[in-house]
């Protein structure tokens, strides 16, 4: 089993910038392909951003293009997204997932594709 913790949300403005971190634990995730899921109260879990195992693959939602980064470091069994220039639509319940096959597609923005999931870290920018 894998555990994830996700860490790093918070109330900021917009316009301003977050990192968050998902720390793996129970098993090393360096052969794991990773992602990045937001929920908004009342809407569905949507995508945000995947990568490969070796992290040379990435996607990213299209409207988010440009302004979140996915990351990670297999030493530190950790996957990050880098968000800049905060929205208020940004707001939302950010969660960190896993799998254990260890590429990304176009198909890895379906939730239904992924192993395992964090409990969430709550974003909210403010106007």
């Amino acid at each position: 089993q894998v555990q994830l913790v996700e860490s790093g949300g918070g109330l900021v403005q917009a316009g301003d910038s977050l990192r968050l971190s998902c720390a793996a634990s129970g098993r090393f995730i360096s052969s794991y392909a990773g992602g990045w899921f937001r929920q908004a109260p009342g809407k569905e879990r949507e995508f945000v951003a995947s990568i490969s195992s070796t992290g040379d693959t990435t996607y990213c939602a299209e409207s988010l293009k440009g302004r979140f980064t996915i990351s990670r470091n297999n030493a530190k069994n950790t996957l990050y997204l880098q968000m800049n220039n905060l929205r208020p639509e940004d707001t939302a319940v950010y969660y960190c997932t896993v799998k254990t096959d260890g590429r990304v597609t176009t198909t890895s923005s379906f939730t239904s594709t992924w192993s395992y999931w964090g409990q969430g870290t709550q974003v909210t920018v403010s106007s």
